[in-house]
């Protein structure tokens, strides 16, 4: 196989409370990618999607960086071209730059046979993810390529959890038409957080975790309150908390900011729940005069998948 076209689905980074540590992915969108080994070497970008906010330069592009990390562990001076199908709108909050890591690295370990697991790859991709964010992590990676609910138990070294949780649940995001940048926004995060904030926010994980796993949905929609990053995040989100109040008065367990923003979500119990919550969420967002693309998605469990 000298070619393979993938699909990288997008995901819901922080999950509220778990700021770097929790993550699940979503049905659509995501990224496809069509990687080819070319007879020449190096790696080279073309870009077919609807955005041009990206370099095309691998080393300064989230795809090209992760499959060079890759190249780089098989000692492979293998070409291979990296063709973007279609894309994640950048700076959207519901990891456009971890689809595309992920993408990358999970079709080159299809054209080479498989010789990294599940872990490695992710490494890869939490190195072209560093790129948008200015950080390794793999709260978007992580759940992108695995699906499901994951959390990342520790990064040194990295231990990577996939969660139970109730199928039936559904997430309503929607994703305004403005962009926050990753990097932008966690400079603004405090370096240093009160003690009695962090006894709160480490309850909140324990029991959304617990949550998830017993199907608990009250206990679910009780813990995803965040006391430590959504008060200094909101800000960037013009008419925040009137899309939260709408999601909330409209049915949903609880209601965040989707990674850094600006995409919100809403985790709910039923499917006609969370439509009518994206829709009063949209109309919310409608109010400020931004426009807004409404989402209604099953925990996607797949992950990442070969589409050819």
């Amino acid at each position: 196989m000298k070619t393979i076209k993938v699909f990288a689905p997008a995901s819901v980074a922080n999950v509220g409370c778990g700021f770097d540590v929790l993550g699940f992915a979503l049905e659509e969108p995501g990224d496809e990618l069509i990687l080819r080994m070319k007879k020449s070497s190096g790696v080279t970008i073309k870009n077919e999607s609807q955005y041009n906010s990206f370099s095309l330069n691998p080393e300064k592009n989230c795809a090209g960086k992760s499959l060079l990390k890759f190249l780089e562990a098989m000692n492979s001076k293998q070409g291979i071209e990296i063709s973007f199908k279609k894309k994640i709108k950048p700076g959207s909050g519901i990891g456009s730059s971890a689809a595309s890591a992920t993408a990358s690295v999970f079709a080159a370990n299809e054209l080479f046979g498989k010789p990294f697991s599940e872990c490695e790859l992710v490494k890869f991709a939490m190195a072209g993810e560093a790129i948008a964010s200015g950080s390794e992590h793999a709260d978007n990676v992580a759940p992108s390529l695995l699906g499901g609910f994951i959390l990342i138990r520790s990064y040194s070294p990295l231990d990577l959890v996939k969660l139970p949780y109730p199928r039936k649940m559904f997430c309503a995001l929607v994703q305004p038409d403005i962009e926050v940048k990753t990097i932008e926004a966690r400079n603004i995060l405090k370096k240093e957080i009160e003690f009695k904030k962090a006894i709160v926010q480490w309850g909140n994980v324990a029991g959304l975790i617990s949550g998830l796993a017993s199907s608990d949905f009250s206990l679910i929609g009780r813990s995803l309150e965040d006391v430590i990053v959504e008060p200094v995040r909101s800000g960037l989100i013009p008419g925040y908390f009137d899309v939260k109040k709408s999601a909330m008065d409209n049915g949903a367990l609880g209601c965040n900011i989707s990674g850094s923003g600006p995409s919100v979500f809403a985790l709910c119990d039923d499917y006609h729940i969370a439509e009518k919550v994206g829709l009063w969420m949209q109309k919310a967002f409608e109010k400020k005069n931004i426009q807004c693309q409404k989402y209604v998605s099953r925990i996607n469990h797949r992950g990442a998948i070969i589409l050819n």
